[in-house]
């Protein structure tokens, strides 16, 4: 018996955009650079929030006359927030050297065309006409309430 994927919204906004990222990125070699961005891009926002969040802090300290009213996030949030981004950080310097390693990797075209299949197989356009009509008769969608309605 196959367990029913989870159908709860978090779950579902991840399949949409694993699908996407899968039919957009077909190849291994696109998956490479997505992968490398995506953690570069993460890294780099992390390391912008936790700078700030650090001047910010350091601002606190020095000023200890603000009020309270001024205070937008407290210094605990802040001291918090930064041992967890500190963490962060540190996890996506592992990833990137291991993606590194990833990088090394180099596959032929033809595993790339094998690569480009099973992408379309594994996550097939949702707005393809026929997709879209296998859907409406394995589930029940806002616009066709029974499954029986199928012409």
């Amino acid at each position: 018996m196959t367990e029913e994927p989870c159908q709860c919204s978090d779950c579902q906004r991840f399949y949409k955009e694993h699908d996407r990222l899968v039919r957009e990125f077909p190849t291994f070699k696109q998956q490479q650079e997505l992968n490398w961005a995506s953690i570069q891009s993460f890294r780099t926002l992390c390391s912008k929030v936790t700078n700030e969040l650090q001047q910010q802090l350091t601002e606190r300290e020095t000023n200890q006359d603000i009020k309270l009213e001024e205070k937008h996030i407290s210094v605990e949030d802040i001291a918090e927030a930064l041992d967890e981004l500190e963490s962060v950080n540190a996890y996506l310097y592992s990833i990137e050297a291991l993606m590194e390693r990833i990088f090394d990797i180099k596959i032929s075209n033809n595993i790339e065309s094998k690569f480009k299949e099973t992408a379309k197989e594994i996550a097939p356009d949702p707005l393809n006409v026929d997709r879209i009509i296998l859907n409406r008769l394995f589930h029940q969608t806002k616009d066709f309430p029974d499954k029986k309605n199928t012409n």
